[in-house]
């Protein structure tokens, strides 16, 4: 039994501004169906007795006090930019316009 189509591929690709030829949707959709029947197989698990986890290992935040300490002097850090004015560092513009 097929679980995704080739339509939905074609869709997904679409969605990401993929191009593929017919035979590349072809193969992505028999890769993508075997993928998803293989996920499949976990519902199939009995996982009744086991804990709800968020990762595998048991990871905590290790996190440090914060604390006030001596920086660098601002012009000193300053001397290496590549640009600067009153103070700060200056960078290229990144704007893009609204429309194509």
């Amino acid at each position: 039994m097929k679980r995704i189509s080739e339509e939905q591929v074609k869709h997904v690709a679409n969605l990401a501004r993929l191009e593929f030829t017919d035979s590349e949707i072809e193969m992505f959709t028999k890769q993508l169906d075997d993928i998803i029947h293989y996920a499949e197989q976990l519902n199939e698990l009995d996982t009744t007795d086991v804990p709800p986890t968020s990762h595998v290992l048991d990871v905590k935040n290790v996190l440090r006090e914060d604390e006030v300490r001596p920086s660098k002097d601002r012009e000193e850090v300053l001397k290496n930019a590549p640009d600067h004015a009153d103070g700060q560092f200056k960078v290229p513009s990144v704007l893009e316009s609204g429309g194509k």
